[in-house]
C-alpha cells in the first residue's frame, strides 16, 4: 500500500490542532499532527502504544505528571494507559505512530 501525501486531508483535532492520517492497517497507524503556538492536546489515556517524533517546533510534553520540553528531532514513547498531553510552545509538527490503529481517528474521515 502506498499513500501519497497530497491525497491526505488535515482535519480539526481541537482548537489550533489538526491531524492528517497518512497510512494505516488494523495493526498500526501513522498520523501527522500540527499544533499552533499555545495549542494543547489535553491530558488523556488510550489503549494504544504511541511513538512520536518532533519534525519541527517545540512543545511541553506531560507524561504521568512529569513534564519535559521536546524540540525538533526529539522523540517519545507512550505505553498503553499512560496519561499524557502536550502544549505547543511554538508552531509544532509531529509524526505519531499508534498500535493498534486508532479507529476513533477514522470516524472523522
Amino acid at each position: 500500500m502506498f499513500t501519497k501525501n497530497e491525497s491526505g486531508i488535515f482535519q480539526s483535532a481541537g482548537e489550533g490542532v489538526t491531524r492528517k492520517i497518512l497510512s494505516w492497517s488494523e495493526n498500526m497507524m501513522i498520523v501527522e499532527m500540527e499544533f499552533k503556538k499555545g495549542a494543547t492536546g489535553a491530558l488523556h489515556r488510550h489503549i494504544h502504544e504511541q511513538i512520536g517524533y518532533v519534525v519541527k517546533g517545540k512543545l511541553e510534553l506531560t507524561d504521568e505528571g512529569e513534564k519535559t520540553v521536546l524540540i525538533e528531532g526529539d522523540s517519545y514513547y507512550m505505553a498503553p494507559g499512560e496519561e499524557h498531553g502536550v502544549k505547543a510552545l511554538e508552531e509544532t509538527k509531529l509524526i505519531d505512530v499508534f498500535t493498534p490503529m486508532r479507529q476513533d481517528f477514522l470516524f472523522t474521515l
